[in-house]
């Protein structure tokens, strides 16, 4: 099963380091990952999706709540939570089919973020569908080259 783990930490050096190495010296791939601060400088997010039964699952959070580092662990894998990706897309682009690749970019609310004589590069963020939904367009027009983000996500405000 796919898990979605928050991991409120210091943000101190080495500590993505010990919460990445714990998950994987248990064996189990992280599919994505994403850090960044939070609204206190002194602490950071960790948004890692990572493949595990529920067993296995329960074991890294009891050993991630071990360390000193780490405040507060949030599963959201059950919970209405906004999930978000950002990615670049380098796709070929042919003078005369311009046209096409920006109507897509645009109906899919993605900005054009630099024109190369034969490319577009393209920046969306959106969940896993509609990211999938560009890339399988703009593979018709040839895909250059693809970056993307870690997922980040964040619980919903269900009682606000």
């Amino acid at each position: 099963m796919r898990h979605i783990l928050s991991v409120l930490v210091e943000n101190k050096p080495g500590v993505l380091s010990r919460v990445t190495g714990l998950i994987s010296r248990r064996g189990f791939n992280i599919e994505s990952l994403s850090v960044g601060p939070t609204e206190d400088p002194t602490m950071s997010r960790v948004t890692a999706i990572v493949k595990a039964d529920d067993v296995s699952y329960e074991q890294i959070t009891k050993q991630l709540h071990k360390l000193i580092s780490v405040h507060k662990i949030t599963d959201l894998t059950n919970d209405a939570a906004i999930e978000r990706e950002l990615v670049l897309f380098k796709v070929n682009a042919a003078p005369e089919r311009r046209n096409e690749i920006i109507e897509i970019a645009n109906v899919f609310r993605a900005k054009i973020v630099d024109v190369g004589r034969n490319s577009l590069t393209i920046e969306a963020t959106g969940d896993e569908n509609k990211l999938k939904g560009m890339e399988d367009l703009f593979r018709a027009y040839g895909i250059k080259e693809i970056t993307r983000t870690g997922k980040i996500a964040m619980s919903r405000n269900s009682k606000d």
